[in-house]
């Protein structure tokens, strides 16, 4: 996977995927690599004010579907106005979350067809990563770290317990499914064993 210039970082609440998106990042900098970092939802204007929708206010502020849309439409915008451009100079993409989250929160959280969800990735979005590390940690303590980061952004977080163990479901299940793209990273340990788990997957 040495050759894979667009990383996607997947996994559930309390991961630390954006801890080991911006350790990857630094370190590809630190090679001389050109490496871009983002995140989703969010990475261009449009898809940050998205984001402030979905991550803000009650649980069932958005049915299904709402939350699938608007998730697909700020990853329309970011690929559009990021991924694509950076990809096409050459630059190595690293993204704080894809597509897989939208198959793994709306998809297997809240039951929408894994079918329906990537047709509409390839119709409104086109684009999947060279490759995807899912960070793996059993949910209740993915939660258990997440509530101590005591962040403004809980939305998801506060949803519940079974919702957030049928997403841990898919991502462990992802890399065995899909082992072409995805690579299992144990995320239990320290952050230095995972960013070294995450080097030697490259």
């Amino acid at each position: 996977m040495t050759g894979a210039r667009f990383i996607t970082l997947e996994g559930g609440e309390g991961s630390g995927k954006s801890t080991q998106a911006r350790r990857l990042a630094e370190h590809l900098r630190a090679g001389g690599v050109e490496a871009v970092l983002t995140r989703e939802p969010g990475g261009t204007e449009g898809a940050e004010a998205i984001r402030s929708l979905l991550v803000t206010g009650n649980p069932d502020r958005w049915t299904p579907w709402s939350e699938a849309l608007l998730m697909t439409a700020a990853r329309a915008d970011h690929v559009h106005r990021v991924i694509r451009p950076a990809l096409a100079r050459g630059a190595v993409v690293v993204c704080d979350r894809f597509v897989d989250s939208t198959r793994a929160y709306q998809g297997a959280g809240r039951g929408l067809p894994d079918a329906a969800l990537t047709a509409l990735h390839d119709q409104a979005v086109g684009l999947w990563p060279d490759l995807t590390l899912v960070l793996l940690l059993d949910a209740e303590q993915g939660l258990a770290r997440a509530a101590m980061r005591g962040a403004a952004e809980a939305r998801f977080e506060a949803i519940g317990g079974a919702f957030h163990a049928r997403v841990q479901q898919f991502f462990s299940e992802l890399p065995g499914r899909e082992p072409q793209r995805c690579r299992a990273i144990d995320a239990t340990g320290s952050e230095d064993d995972v960013a070294a788990a995450i080097l030697a997957a490259l």
